[in-house]
Formats: structure tokens, sequence, C-alpha cells
């Protein structure tokens, strides 16, 4: 049974959609929660305390813990000042999960970058900023489970949705470089993939898939991700009940002696380069590293091309 009891949780963006499910089931299994969400419009305009206060106080008729905050992720004072009142209220925080975000859609073209930069500073920064300021006290107690909320769209790409395409692939870097700088700290960080009806996609999905694309539906891969037993640097996609993981990839490749080191030669081995037959999974960059140092010996040694 995976409880959250004494256990401290961060949620943002939790007034709704996927972030508010979260918390309900964070603090139906134990946990005390921060509600975090400045209660602003899909585009990120707006400020109103309603929302997470309305979650609140559903955690609270349940007989739960919860504070609302309404700091924006992408304020890093106002974050801080929300982490130290947690720290004061309770003395510890547990888990931060990852989940605010905004959307301003339009084809790369007829996209500001204004609103380029906008959807980064929520999703990208914004998990940087929260996760930043829990970093050191989770350090401090060695303990800590942090969750970044990827997309479909940042690993596959999604039409009209460049910038947050570019956010939410950007999220799972940081998680594989947190989880290497976290790992004698027992930090673990797992990414989300969800795919879910809320505010953020109402437009995007048809009628007939909203039914079954539930948040609640999505939860309980959270609840897995920043238990005690977590693993880390898993890319969970989840929705409508199915649960599958992410990884990136590399082919075994082929190595070229200097002599014949053109663009030409690789143009002639491109489908060599390009086989899956024996795909590579990386934990840290320097795997790539040793992979290439390891062909270009093997191959020296052997006089081989």
């Amino acid at each position: 049974m995976i409880t959250f009891d004494e256990q401290v949780a961060i949620v943002t963006g939790a007034g709704q959609g996927l972030g508010r499910s979260h918390a309900l089931a964070l603090a139906s299994r134990g946990a005390r929660v921060v509600v975090n969400d400045p209660g602003g419009a899909r585009d990120g305009t707006g400020v109103s305390t309603a929302l997470a206060r309305a979650v609140v106080d559903e955690i609270e008729a349940g007989g739960g813990e919860a504070v609302a905050d309404t700091a924006s992720v992408t304020d890093a004072a106002a974050v801080s000042d929300m982490v130290e009142r947690t720290i004061d209220r309770w003395g510890r925080i547990d888990i931060l999960v990852n989940n605010a975000g905004i959307l301003r859609d339009k084809s790369f073209m007829n996209m500001t970058l204004e609103d380029f930069s906008a959807v980064l500073e929520v999703h990208l920064v914004g998990t940087a900023i929260c996760t930043h300021a829990v970093w050191g006290h989770m350090r401090g107690r060695s303990y800590g489970r942090i969750l970044v909320t990827s997309s479909a769209s940042g690993l596959y790409g999604s039409f009209g949705q460049a910038n947050y395409a570019a956010a939410k692939l950007g999220v799972i870097g940081l998680m594989n470089t947190l989880n290497l700088e976290g790992e004698k700290y027992d930090i673990r960080v797992n990414g989300l993939a969800p795919v879910a009806h809320t505010r953020m996609t109402d437009e995007l999905l048809p009628e007939d898939a909203k039914a079954l694309l539930l948040p609640e539906a999505v939860t309980p891969a959270v609840l897995f991700l920043v238990s005690e037993d977590a693993p880390k640097g898993v890319v969970m996609t989840a929705g409508a009940g199915g649960f599958a993981a992410v990884e990136i990839v590399e082919t075994e490749g082929i190595w070229l002696s200097e002599e014949v080191r053109t663009p030409e030669e690789i143009a002639e081995h491109f489908d060599e380069i390009v086989d899956r037959e024996h795909p590579r999974v990386f934990r840290a960059g320097s795997e790539q590293t040793m992979k290439f140092l390891g062909q270009a010996i093997a191959s020296v040694s052997s006089g081989g091309e």
C-alpha cells in the first residue's frame, strides 16, 4: 500500500484539471498538501485565489490538511516564500509535483517570440524555479521526490505547439541531470507525459474521447512516481487507464576512419547509422562519449574503418 502519511507535498497548477486530481489523491493517502495555483486564464493572464481555495476546501472536507498558495512559478521570490512558509508550518517538504502550465498555441510562423518565451518561462523555467527552491531542503534531509510534467508534444512534436513542445522536452533534460546530482541524497526525479481532458486540452480533443481521458486516470502514475520506492529518471505516459514508459535511445552507429570521414561516406552508410537493431539507453551524457571512444579505440586497434 502506497501511503504518504506525515509527508508534505507541493503541487503546482493544482486548482483544476490534473493538478487538482494529483492534490486530492495525495491528500487522500495522508499527505499534507500545498495547493499552488495563481488562478489565471489558460494563457497565464489574471490572478484569482478561488481555484486553489476550492481544492483546499475539498481536501479539508475529506479530513485532510492543505493550504492554498497563489505564487506564480515564474516568480522566484514568491516561490521561495511559499517553500519557507511550508517548512515553517509542517517542518518538511517531501514531494514536489511540477504541474503548472499555460498554452499559447499558434503555428511557428504566426507565433510571437513573446508567446514562445512566456510558455517556456512557465513550463521549463518555472519547473526549475520550484525545484531549485526545494532542492537544498531535500538535500539536507537526504530525501526528495520530484515530478516534472512533460507531454507527447515535447516527446514527438505537435503542430502549433513549438513553444510548448520545446519546454516539455526541456524538462526531461533537467530531470536527467537532477537525477545525477541528487543520487547520493536520495532525491529521485521522474517525468510524466499525461493525456487528459482538462481546460488546457479542451479544444484539442474530440468530444467522444473526453469521457475516457479523465485526469483521475492519470494520477495513479503520479502517486507511484513520487512514492518512497519510486524509480528515478522514468518518463511515464498515462491516459484513459493506459500506462507506458518512454526512453530516449541511441543506435549503435558506425565508426569512420579519418581518410573516409566525409558526408558522402555518411550518406552511403546512413541505413547502418539509423539501424535500430541494437538500441542503447544512456543514463548520462558521458556514457555516449565512452561509446564513441570505445568504437574508435576498437576500430583503430583492429585496423578497420
